[in-house]
């Protein structure tokens, strides 16, 4: 091991022994041998740390918010030769609405929560299970269409309606028929901003999808949020 030791000085002096000398390195691992037992006493590690456990850096995505920044994905090849998709920038993402069965693009605008870590929302890190906000106008101009009513609050020139056929007014008529928006929607939908969960894993596969909060769900990170900026 004494000639696997790089030396002090700013030498190029080859190292005799590179293999060695990589297995002496720490690495990420994700073996449970080093864990202690539920009860807290500690294990007999039997064996040493395999190929097949080691892990990788996390890859922590970032939420682009600069203009001129561009969507960043790596391949990263695994085991198998499989691939996962390594996500370092991200800003736009699909996103569902459950209740209403609709799925649409929409642009990533903040990073308002996360369960885990505070750090993680200080530096808008899109992680799975995050709590991001989203753009309403796909899911508004949807539902407009869908069901010629305009969700929130009403603006100057909303009771300009486009001339509509006699069978698209019967559709729309139909549809709304037992229709229901809850208020908290409503109001999201007049501030432009939509609270929506992060459910894909941005690091793993490259995208950050999701879905629209809604009903106990979205009281829930509501209130918490609330209480987070009545401490401030």
């Amino acid at each position: 091991l004494a000639s696997c030791v790089v030396p002090s000085s700013a030498s190029s002096t080859p190292l005799r022994f590179p293999r060695l000398l990589a297995s002496v390195i720490m690495a990420i691992t994700r073996d449970s041998r080093h864990k202690r037992r539920n009860t807290g006493g500690r294990r007999n590690v039997h064996k040493k740390k395999r190929k097949y456990e080691t892990g990788r850096q996390a890859a922590m995505t970032k939420l682009i918010t600069t203009q001129g920044q561009q969507r960043r994905v790596s391949e990263v090849r695994t085991r198998g030769g499989n691939k996962k998709f390594r996500a370092l920038r991200l800003d736009t993402g699909n996103y569902s609405w459950g209740t209403e069965n609709c799925s649409k693009a929409a642009r990533i605008l903040d990073v308002v929560y996360n369960a885990s870590n505070n750090e993680l929302t200080r530096t808008k890190t899109l992680v799975k299970n995050c709590i991001v906000e989203v753009d309403a106008t796909p899911f508004r101009e949807w539902y407009q269409n869908h069901y010629g009513v305009r969700p929130g609050k009403k603006r100057s020139g909303d009771d300009e309606a486009a001339a509509k056929s006699r069978s698209v007014q019967q559709k729309q008529a139909k549809r709304c028929v037992g229709r229901t928006l809850e208020q908290a929607l409503a109001d999201q939908f007049s501030s432009g901003r939509l609270l929506a969960c992060v459910s894909s894993r941005p690091g793993q596969c490259g995208r950050a999808d999701g879905y629209i909060l809604e009903g106990a769900e979205l009281d829930f990170y509501k209130r918490i949020m609330n209480k987070k900026k009545g401490k401030k």
